[in-house]
């Protein structure tokens, strides 16, 4: 029967070359090198591996190194380490050769400055930019190293990120340019300071560059990368394959900043280490020697080039797995680290090519492999046909059938070499002091033992279940039981595996081994003798540090200051000695715990510190007391009896105490005071269990949820909470399973109160109290959260009242929040953070899903508000939920009452916005009654709505100051304006008398806006009294006159208000924030503001000030400063349509500084020295929205440099130019098509051609050689009728006379003679001006805009930001009204769910679209909207043409719907119109087919609905492919649809529609929308165009 039959049975035995190890050869080996196998279904196999690593083998060391500036001292101080760095070398390998490349970033913007000036010399001492070049090839010789190193300067670039990939992947791949050995451990060393570019990440695509990286080595004569300008960066997964073919390994020796980005990138690399560097590099060389050995002691294992119906596995010698194939070695030794398993499954009905072939099995790092060629055996077994008779394989005992002895009656054993006679000897089974054969535990054969199941060994000797256990479990259940004792796992060791290898049980809090004062063995911390509770980590143990300040007090009181409960001869028992010193140790480093008590003796504060004795075995820590007390106070009695100043000081005492053992003893102090007959247990809880609000609703990302006291007592209690985000959202919701990266480094929001008062120069972030104190929180609050690893300092720190609140933000990594905690809550708990003094029993630490922290009801306060973060984001769901939870009563006596508050959020679309309309205003209080107006702004429907409002006190008292208000204002449909009228009061005479300095203030809240409506910018506004005093300015300077003198230049002046002795100028671009404008000081009444940009909008505000202080700003003061001449238009962009056509667009200049009112294109011929070989052509485009031009009939093969220039009523800018040769492009689709209206230039010199705007812009037919838009000899004329569909009901027909492809009445054509007199150039080419004649048709088009709507916005900008991310901005369109805020809306051209976006911040000019789909078509419109409504939309469409792999770490979407795997979309759909029923349908075959095209798919079906859709098939894979269709109707739109198929499916789609129309009497002919509308975009007006040819003479009329 056939082998099939079972994978036991025998087949063609495996063949195996051995090789020998020969430790004499320094060099990387392996043995066995070659081996062939056969396989049957679902058999197994082990191969035996060996492999050797010299001790001292050969090494090429490769430094790869920014030249970035900011590197300069890093290579400077490399150029003095060169003796030192060989020495090292030389201590790894006898036989190194070492080399040295640079690199930079790509020389082109927006990564390189593209100024010649820069291009020259970016920095001082540099040299010009570049990507990447070899240096120093790799040499032995140490010296040529150095010399050539001396020589290198730094250069630059502009962005962040630097082109490290493209260097690493031109290191791998030029080999022989590198001079990378055969037999070498290659080692590449990466050096910088910044992240990383890689594929497909948006800044090429800026560029222009979308060629994908091609891996090829692409370097000159010297040494320098070519290609960084045409082909994109490399991918991640690219570089990983062609180091790993190259056995490099990347040591990666990066700057703290940039740290994070490579330690990701570094766990992608089977082997790669990751350092730190110092911000010099002056710890270059430890770096080296500490990751290359490293890199000696380890080593992976794969199997590459594997057929797939073949599977392997790396193992360790006792037969475990191990993970990834990793495997400790040491250098010198032939190890055994692996078996190679390889297994086949039943998959004979694969390809041969599936079933067989030949797969390396390597370390990664080794150059020599072992090559194992594996076949799995189907059922085919023509072998058993063919015995081979009395085989010597089967000792002649048996006949060799398919590589499997069939033994002759009489043998046994495999190979037949077994008599029956001799099977029951038993002598070879039967081991020393043994009397059963194989132990009793198997059977004898042929002297062999076949043990059971459960044992193993030659007698079968050892039990599998006998080996040691522990913790009841065998071999600690992280190995297994082999030959009597338990083989481990990886990180395992011990004779039951019960140690780990690691000593990460063992890190203290400070990150260090046992505290350093332990040894870590088996996973545990042995603690050196001491009479201290020490903790696992041989650290103080926690509860025994609680009390540690406590427990010491009285006699460190006694022995130091002689006072306390133990003065006197009671000191004399205190167990421990003092060291009275000038200066504590540091509370951050090795102290145990730092004391700060009050002596209730003479009521002074002191300090001591409790650390660990110096001698490990004594048994009392020592303790170190301050020299000086401080902070003491002193209590005055006068005319006071001696008795009531003994009963004031003992109950001073006693209060004292018992605040003390509060804090220090917290677990027992509320159960003594529950004992005392006066503090009988109260209840503290939250008021309510829920509450519900609109986002619209909310002023703050946070609310106040009061917490109230009730009954006994009304001392202090202190409550723990925390809030929890979407507790909605069950286990199994999508978003709640997404874990984001413990890594990723997040803000934490910290909230914590200081012990000092709070004054209202803090509520100015500018003045010099706020900046100091500012920086004191900072300084120490950084000193202790710098022991959090990968906190950053802290920012955002702003104060609020009561008290003094101090909100900050720290920056730390996710996983981070645990600890954050823990830290917070230990310092304030002792009320400091370093030196700042804070009160215990108040903070928040909260991250952006949850929060906790302490709130203090003090004594007889009934009420407090605890501030809870709602955590809102753009992305929460339309309702979510929060919960806040009461945890517990740390200090005090209360029972919880009410524990849990339920927060419900709902999201809603507001049509009204309420805001006042400033922050702050002041008024005098001789005013009486103030208005304080608050605004409506209408959004979308005008209907009757409230807002509530209310006031409350800050300095300002009610009934004192002012007279409080609360209400409702009711706005009709219409009203935009309402004040809140509120009445001031006079000074009393005694608050006259006082003449207090303080400022009074007090607020105006909105709130509960309703129905449909929300608070807008301004929901709360401080309202400040002005008091009238002598000599106080009161009133700011007026009658400001603000006039522009220059592009850069504004002179202001006023008339000053009496007792002014200087003004102060604040100035600032309309739109930016007040607060942060420049202020100028200037003692004149007029000021010259300088250095301005030019045709800019800038505000400015003028206050005057005297010795009493500053007076009130003025109101804001407009002027716009002069034009200037404008910059340069961005970057030019060439859509290459043949060898002699080419689209030409570019973008508007950064700086226009004017209105744009023309731009310039000239192009000329050169040669390869960049020399003119022809005449300039210019053309000047007088229509400034009109950035393209397309330039047909160019010289074939002829490079040509194109320069724009714009213009506004200034003058002229400088030239943008580029230069390219059209036959050296790749000619592609547009992702983007065609724009409409777009300027035509012909390029032929043998006729005057016109420059045009074409409504549609359409392909000629194919193999036309005529020009587009004119004929030589004559003058053609076309009669247009244009259809133009309004909506679906409205039409009008016009009838044109057209030129040359031009409406007459929309466009003047100027010939070269009539423009003399408008502009200057012998080689001016025919100039066309847009709308010089009145009522145009293109005017007719355009509807009437009411007043105050905005206009359509402009420059609608996209930026891929990743494979599924795009950037969408634009920019403010012009309006007689503000601006409120923008719609942004999206769709997939091929149908999809609309979505938008609304941008509710007028500033905000850009929107980040998430999740889209790679290789998709979409298009998107931006409105914009103010108080008169919204504008028109500009529309825009959009593909993200992405090459990533969905398994690529860098690609956001695994598993999108158009991957590697399908084609992308067929080229532009071209319709020629054959018959009044009848077109001929083409394309160009797909720009990324990904495989062979097997054909496409055609539907065809009525636009409008109605008709059957009808299906065609075309099979082919050439270049272009065309279809017939008949039996269309007349005058009917049809839409087509065209798809590419592979073998893995089909792709996107291609969209077309058209219409065939008919002229009666005429020449048949077509068409309708081209192939922009054919993306699927849908516009309010559907034009149907169709002609009848007029004669002409001497013309052939030429389609398009």
């Amino acid at each position: 029967q056939c082998v099939q039959s079972g994978k036991d049975c025998g087949y063609c035995p495996d063949e195996v070359r051995t090789t020998t190890i020969r430790t004499s050869l320094k060099q990387s080996q392996v043995a066995p090198q070659f081996m062939s196998m056969t396989l049957l279904p679902g058999e197994e196999k082990e191969v035996d591996l060996q492999i050797f690593e010299p001790t001292k083998g050969p090494l090429d060391l490769y430094i790869l190194m920014d030249f970035s500036n900011s590197m300069s001292d890093d290579l400077d101080n490399l150029k003095k380490m060169g003796d030192r760095l060989a020495t090292v070398v030389e201590q790894i390998s006898d036989d190194y050769t070492i080399g040295f490349g640079k690199f930079v970033d790509k020389v082109t913007e927006p990564q390189t400055d593209m100024r010649p000036l820069k291009l020259q010399k970016p920095w001082p001492n540099s040299d010009p930019p570049f990507s990447f070049q070899n240096a120093i090839a790799l040499t032995s010789d140490i010296n040529i190293f150095k010399e050539k190193l001396k020589k290198e300067n730094i250069s630059g670039n502009l962005d962040a990120p630097e082109g490290g990939f493209d260097a690493i992947l031109q290191t791998a791949v030029c080999q022989s340019q590198i001079g990378w050995r055969e037999f070498s451990t290659h080692i590449l060393v990466f050096s910088t300071e910044s992240a990383f570019h890689y594929e497909a990440d948006g800044a090429n695509v800026l560029a222009g560059i979308l060629t994908r990286n091609d891996e090829q080595c692409h370097l000159d004569r010297e040494n320098k990368y070519t290609h960084d300008t045409k082909q994109d960066y490399p991918s991640v997964p690219t570089l990983v394959r062609l180091l790993g073919k190259h056995n490099i390994i990347p040591i990666f020796a990066v700057t703290d900043h940039a740290y994070t980005y490579y330690e990701k990138l570094a766990s992608y690399f089977p082997i790669a280490e990751i350092e730190k560097l110092e911000a010099d590099s002056q710890n270059l060389l430890n770096i080296l020697q500490t990751a290359f050995q490293s890199i000696r002691s380890k080593i992976s294992i794969r199997a590459e080039d594997r057929p797939k119906a073949v599977e392997a596995t790396v193992l360790s010698a006792a037969g475990a797995s191990t993970q990834s194939g990793f495997f400790n070695i040491t250098p010198g030794e032939i190890v055994r680290p692996a078996n190679q398993k390889v297994s086949g499954e039943p998959v004979c009905q694969l390809a041969t090519s599936s079933r067989q072939g030949t797969m390396r099995v390597k370390p990664t790092t080794f150059s020599s492999a072992l090559q194992i060629g594996t076949n799995v055996l189907c059922p085919t077994c023509d072998c058993e046909k063919t015995p081979s008779k009395n085989s010597a394989r089967c000792t002649g005992n048996g006949d060799l059938v398919c590589g499997k002895c069939q033994c002759h009656d009489g043998w046994l054993g495999t190979f037949c070499n077994c008599s029956a006679s001799a099977a029951i000897n038993i002598g070879g089974c039967v081991g020393p002091n043994m009397t059963e054969p194989c132990s009793g535990r198997g059977d004898c054969l042929c002297g062999t033992c076949m043990c059971s199941s459960q044992y193993d060994g030659i007698f079968c000797q050892f039990d599998k279940f006998q080996c040691q256990r522990f913790g009841g479990f065998l071999c600690n259940d992280r190995g297994h039981c082999f030959m009597g004792a338990c083989a481990c796992e990886d990180g395992w060791q011990g004779s039951a595996c019960e140690c780990p290898i690691s000593n990460q049980t063992c890190l203290d809090s400070k990150g260090g081994i046992c505290n350093g004062r332990g040894v870590c063995k088996c996973g545990r911390c042995e603690c050196q003798d001491s009479g201290l509770l020490l903790s696992p980590t041989c650290e103080a143990n926690f509860q025994a540090q609680l009390g540690m300040c406590e427990s010491r007090r009285s006699c460190v009181q006694c022995k130091a200051w002689k006072t306390g409960e133990k003065k006197g001869e009671q000191c004399a028992d205190c167990p421990f000695e003092i060291t009275m010193v000038d200066e504590l140790k540091d509370s951050k480093k090795a102290v145990i715990e730092y004391c700060e008590l009050r002596d209730e003796d003479d009521d002074c504060t002191y300090f001591f510190t409790v650390d660990y004795p110096p001698n490990p075995k004594d048994k009392e820590a020592e303790v170190q007391v301050l020299k000086e007390k401080s902070e003491c106070f002193f209590l005055v009695f006068v005319c006071v009896d001696e008795w009531v100043i003994k009963v004031m000081t003992t109950i001073r005492k006693l209060l004292s105490r018992l605040v003390n053992s509060m804090w220090k003893n917290k677990g027992t102090s509320s159960a003594c005071l529950a004992l005392l007959p006066c503090c009988g247990r109260g209840m503290v809880g939250f008021k309510e269990d829920q509450y519900l609000f609109q986002r619209s609703m909310l002023s703050h990302d946070y609310v106040d949820t009061p917490m109230v006291r009730t009954g006994p007592p009304k001392s202090s209690d202190v409550v723990r909470w925390k809030v929890t985000d979407n507790v909605h959202r069950g286990p199994n919701h999508p978003l709640a399973q997404v874990q984001p990266s413990p890594k990723e480094i997040v803000p934490f929001p910290l909230t914590m109160c200081l012990n000092r008062l709070y004054s209202e120069s803090l509520a100015r972030g500018d003045s010099a109290d706020s900046e100091a104190l500012r920086h004191q929180v900072e300084d120490n609050l950084n000193t202790i959260y710098s022991r959090i690893p990968g906190a950053e300092q802290l920012e955002k720190t702003k104060f609020r009242p009561n008290y003094t609140i101090v909100d900050t933000v720290l920056s730390a990594p996710r996983a981070s929040y645990p600890e954050i905690v823990k830290v917070t809550d230990q310092q304030v708990q002792v009320g400091n953070f370093s030196s700042l003094k804070v009160l215990p029993g108040f903070y928040t630490v909260a991250s952006d899903r949850e929060a906790t922290g302490l709130v203090e009801l003090q004594q007889n306060v009934e009420s407090v508000d605890v501030r809870v973060p709602l955590f809102l984001k753009d992305e929460d769901d339309d309702q979510k939920q929060l919960r806040v939870e009461a945890l517990g009563v740390p200090v005090g006596i209360a029972e919880l009452g009410r524990r849990i508050v339920d927060i419900t959020i709902t999201k809603d679309q507001a049509k009204s916005v309420f805001t006042f309309l400033e922050p702050a205003y002041t008024f005098s209080r001789l005013d009486d009654v103030v208005e304080i107006p608050v605004k409506r702004d209408i959004i979308e429907e005008d209907l009757r709505t409230q807002v509530t409002y209310s006031s409350r006190d800050l300095t300002a008292k009610d009934k004192k100051d002012y007279v409080s208000v609360d209400g409702d204002l009711t706005y009709q449909p219409g009203e935009k304006q309402k004040p809140i009228r509120v009445k001031l009061l006079e000074l009393s005479e005694k608050d006259s008398l006082l003449n207090s300095p303080q400022v009074k203030q007090f607020i105006m809240d909105l709130s509960n806006p309703r129905p449909a409506a929300r608070l807008g910018k301004y929901p709360r506004t401080t309202i400040t009294i002005a008091d009238p005093a002598a000599g106080r300015l009161s009133s700011p300077p007026s009658n400001i006159k603000a006039t522009a003198t220059g592009p850069k230049d504004i002179r202001l002046k006023w008339t000053p208000p009496p007792n002014a002795q200087g003004y102060k100028v604040k100035y600032w671009v309309y739109g930016d924030p007040e607060e942060e404008a420049p202020v100028m000081d200037v003692k004149t009444p007029q000021a010259e503001l300088t250095n301005l940009y030019p045709y800019c909008d800038y505000e400015t505000r003028v206050c005057a000030y005297n010795a009493q202080g500053e007076g009130p700003y003025s109101d804001i003061v407009q002027c716009q400063t002069l034009e200037d001449v404008p910059s340069e238009p961005g970057r030019l962009a060439f859509n290459v349509i043949s060898p002699t056509v080419t689209q030409l667009s570019w973008a508007e200049p950064a700086e226009p500084n004017g209105v744009i009112t023309a731009y310039e294109v000239v192009y000329t011929p050169i040669d390869e020295n960049k020399k003119p070989t022809g005449n300039d052509k210019t053309v000047k485009i007088d229509n400034p929205k009109k950035r393209m031009l397309l330039i047909e009939n160019l010289q074939p093969s002829q490079t040509y440099r194109y320069k724009v220039r714009a213009a506004n009523k200034v003058g002229w800018g400088p030239y943008r130019d580029a230069t390219i040769n059209l036959a050296t492009q790749p000619t592609r689709p547009m992702s983007i098509p065609i724009i409409p209206d777009i300027p035509i230039v012909d390029a032929g010199d043998e006729y005057d051609s016109f420059l045009m705007y074409s409504n549609e812009v359409l392909r000629s037919p194919t193999g036309s050689k005529r020009p587009s838009v004119s004929d030589e000899g004559g003058l053609c004329e076309l009669r247009f009728k244009i259809n133009a569909f309004w909506g679906s009901s409205i039409s009008r027909n016009q009838e044109h006379l057209m030129k040359g492809g031009l409406l007459t009445q929309d466009v003047m054509v100027r010939r070269r003679t009539e423009n003399r007199g408008y502009y200057e150039g012998e080689n001016l080419r025919d100039s066309i001006v847009m709308g010089d004649m009145p009522h145009g048709f293109m005017d007719s088009l355009k509807p009437r805009m009411t007043p105050g709507i905005p206009e359509t916005p402009t420059r609608l900008v996209f930026s891929a930001l990743g494979p599924t991310a795009l950037k969408v901005s634009w920019q403010e369109p012009h309006c007689e009204r503000d601006v409120l805020g923008y719609c942004v809306l999206y769709q997939m051209l091929n149908g999809g769910e609309p979505m938008r976006i609304d941008v509710t911040n007028p500033a905000q000019n850009s929107v980040v679209v998430q999740d889209l789909l790679p290789n998709q078509s979409y298009l998107f419109k931006v409105k914009a909207q103010s108080q008169s409504g919204w504008g028109p939309e500009r529309e825009g469409v959009i593909t993200i043409e992405s090459a990533v792999d969905p398994k690529s770490p860098l690609s956001p979407m695994p598993g999108s719907p158009f991957t590697l795997s399908t084609p992308s979309a067929p080229g532009p759909l071209v319709f020629t119109a054959l018959s009044p029923e009848a077109l001929q349908l083409s394309w160009e075959k797909p720009r990324k087919p990904n495989g062979d095209i097997l054909g496409y798919v055609i539907t065809c079906e009525q636009l409008h609905g109605g008709g059957d859709v009808r299906t065609f098939k075309v099979s082919g894979d050439s270049a272009e492919t065309s279809l017939t269709v008949k039996d269309l109707s007349e005058n009917m739109p049809y839409k087509f649809k065209v798809q590419a198929q592979t073998t893995q499916g089909f792709g996107p789609e291609r969209e077309g529609i058209i219409t065939i129309e008919s002229q009666d009497g005429g020449i048949s002919r077509l068409i309708g929308i081209n192939d922009f509308l054919a993306f699927g975009r849908k516009t309010n007006v559907l034009t149907s165009l169709s002609w009848q040819q007029v004669p002409c003479l001497n013309t052939t009329l030429s389609q398009r």
